[in-house]
């Protein structure tokens, strides 16, 4: 039998529930701690988590012993200045939410960190384990040849509304480039194993948030647009998004393409919104199309229902979890998604915010 894992978790919004509802799933693995400072949050993680203590500060929660790892699951501007603390106070294995940070000023400040913090550091990228896209990444190479040109489309709901609205403002969450795509651009280097050279973006505040106001202020975060980026090697990434088409039948869309065929991924969007009327919500398929002989192959990836009711993210927090335990009890050497690929990642949205502001190709390399 497993020893126990006993995690903190720093922020119990709606991603640190996600976690709650998914560490709770996990055999041998259990909440000891959680800091929350909005009293309405912290009273519904409670809920998923009744054993945990809840405590005033992150320092009060690296004070509890029985600690054996941290989940930073804070507004996305917290995420440097946690991670400098828990590396001065009492240094664990941390799964931290992406972005990993969203102000080109702390690039320096990080870089320190990660030169001397001893534990293993995992950065949340929940998308490559969608059990589809799982299936993509293990399929593209055979599929395609050799991945030549790869899209990915993202179609969804609008920023939802977070504690404090923090949301609603670049300063806050890097740019939705960063906060959001981050993801994506990780994608991209995972799928293509190759570093970005060049980013050209054009996007818009088109729709959304625009009759919002918070103290006076009108929300700046762009809801739509346009990403290219060339990588070493020359193959080449786009990224199509667009907020408010919440009405799509799947949420995002992926196409590797190489000389000898196509493979893409569709994944359908969080269930609980998926209108009632319209029956049982979308399943996840993955379509392979070879050049010869033509013809594209359907098959549907389900995802347990268990795991769907868990989170938004098509079953993914949960097996992100089991590899990070494996992790934390030493069972694995290193993190799946490093330090190094947070970074990576959200170094390529700023270059993609920096492109939208000012029309021209950004090298992302700046802030690598």
């Amino acid at each position: 039998m497993a020893h126990m894992v006993r995690y903190g978790i720093i922020g119990c919004g709606m991603m640190g529930q996600e976690h709650l509802r998914n560490i709770a799933l996990l055999p041998d693995a259990e909440v000891a701690a959680i800091f929350e400072p909005d009293a309405a949050m912290a009273a519904s993680a409670r809920d998923f988590a009744p054993g945990a203590a809840l405590v005033g500060s992150v320092a009060k929660l690296l004070a509890v012993e029985a600690l054996d790892c941290v989940v930073i699951a804070s507004p996305n501007f917290r995420h440097v200045e946690q991670l400098q603390q828990i590396a001065a106070t009492r240094p664990l294995p941390l799964l931290v939410e992406k972005p990993l940070f969203t102000d080109p000023e702390d690039v320096a400040g990080l870089a320190t960190f990660r030169d001397s913090y001893p534990a293993p550091v995992w950065v949340a990228m929940e998308y490559r384990y969608m059990p589809v896209i799982t299936s993509f990444l293990a399929s593209a190479e055979a599929a395609t040849g050799g991945i030549k040109q790869f899209s990915i489309r993202e179609h969804r709901f609008p920023f939802l509304a977070k504690v404090g609205d923090w949301n609603r403002f670049n300063r806050y969450t890097g740019g939705t480039f960063v906060e959001k795509c981050c993801h994506f651009f990780d994608l991209m280097r995972h799928t293509l194993r190759a570093e970005p050279v060049r980013v050209m973006a054009s996007a818009a505040q088109a729709v959304n948030h625009l009759d919002e106001a918070y103290g006076g202020e009108v929300p700046d975060i762009i809801d739509s647009g346009y990403v290219i980026v060339d990588f070493e090697g020359g193959t080449r990434a786009m990224l199509e998004l667009c907020m408010f088409a919440e009405g799509s039948a799947y949420q995002e869309e992926l196409s590797a393409v190489g000389p000898v065929g196509k493979i893409e991924a569709f994944v359908p969007g969080p269930g609980r919104f998926w209108p009632a009327h319209l029956g049982a919500a979308p399943v996840a398929r993955l379509v392979t199309s070879p050049r010869t002989p033509q013809g594209p192959m359907v098959h549907e990836i389900p995802v347990d229902p268990m795991l769907l009711q868990a989170g938004d993210h098509n079953g993914s927090t949960f097996f992100q979890h089991q590899r990070f335990v494996a992790l934390v009890r030493g069972e694995t050497e290193a993190p799946e998604v490093s330090l190094s690929d947070g970074w990576a990642a959200v170094a390529m949205g700023i270059a993609a915010q920096e492109s939208a502001r000012t029309g021209e190709a950004v090298d992302p390399r700046r802030w690598m």
